[in-house]
């Protein structure tokens, strides 16, 4: 196969996966709260189940018209969005969904790839927040920065514990050398990983930054239409990253309990929702943090954590 057609292959196999997975998990979500807290309106839409329910909504966010504050700094105000998107496009790239390099772009370094392009979402937060010439959004925006910048260091040191434990910055190569008994040795990693993730796409409980009840929608308040769509598409694209890296990372990616390689992006791609599954669950089950609770989970609680897991995966790879 030439190589350009492979290329053009592998981008467009994530483009789609960029376009997709990201709608299913919005539709999971409307149907999961829905059965959860006894909502009647997302069942109906459509007839069936509700099955038109995400296609309703894109109608009225198509719809609605586009309004540009006066005060606004127009060309960053118009650029927030595309840039809180692109990040977790470019993410999708390196995570395999496969073996024999079932991947967009397999990186030696796709880790540190991953978590430098991670860190990109708080420059859209601020761009939002101070674009927007509203109070209500830059405290929106200084409390996400604020979180964003705390909660990195918990995710940074947490991924280096999984990849000190399998000795590559590969995400394939961390994949292939993890093993069942990982899921005990590094489920504290796991779940400090899972944590800051859900406050790095500032999913409820972390969702100080929009803070409905206090700061209108934060540093969203002044988007409406599509640019305000864009918003929550990369809210749901997150959440499709978060769940594939908490996957390859940590619950062994491809691998399941039969050794049939043709059926290793199934196996991701069903651990990847089950994942996406307790993070809806985790909105709709938890009350949002205050902003002093939220700063002491991570700097009291999952900083130490991170740092002791770290120094336990180094004594362990020693005496291996």
């Amino acid at each position: 196969m030439p190589l350009w057609v492979e290329l053009v292959l592998r981008i467009g196999g994530v483009v789609v996966a960029f376009l997709t997975l990201p709608l299913l998990v919005g539709q999971a979500e409307h149907k999961v709260m829905a059965h959860m807290q006894g909502r009647l309106g997302p069942m109906y839409a459509g007839g069936f189940h509700g099955w038109a329910q995400l296609v309703a909504d894109g109608v009225k966010f198509v719809q609605k018209e586009d309004i540009t504050p006066r005060e606004a700094d127009r060309a960053v105000f118009r650029l927030a969005p595309a840039v809180a998107l692109v990040p977790y496009l470019l993410v999708l790239l390196v995570i395999p969904l496969g073996p024999n390099d079932l991947v967009g772009q397999p990186l030696d370094i796709g880790l540190f790839f991953v978590l430098a392009v991670v860190g990109i979402g708080v420059v859209a937060v601020l761009m939002s927040a101070w674009a927007s010439a509203n109070k209500y959004s830059l405290l929106g925006g200084l409390r996400g920065a604020a979180q964003l910048l705390g909660y990195e260091l918990p995710l940074v040191l947490a991924a280096a514990s999984v990849a000190m434990a399998a000795g590559t910055l590969s995400l394939s190569g961390i994949v292939q050398a993890w093993q069942p008994w990982w899921l005990l040795w590094q489920a504290p990693a796991m779940i400090i990983f899972f944590v800051a993730g859900l406050a790095e796409i500032r999913r409820p409980p972390f969702d100080m930054p929009v803070a409905d009840s206090e700061l209108v929608f934060g540093y969203m308040t002044e988007y409406t239409g599509l640019r305000f769509a864009f918003f929550l598409l990369a809210e749901y694209v997150g959440i499709v990253v978060i769940a594939a890296l908490t996957t390859v990372l940590f619950l062994g990616g491809w691998q399941g309990p039969f050794a049939d390689e043709h059926l290793g992006w199934l196996w991701t791609l069903l651990k990847v929702f089950a994942v996406a599954f307790v993070i809806i669950w985790l909105r709709v089950s938890y009350p949002r943090l205050r902003e002093d609770q939220l700063q002491r989970l991570c700097w009291l609680v999952l900083v130490p954590a991170s740092l002791a897991q770290l120094v336990l995966t180094a004594a362990v790879r020693v005496a291996l």
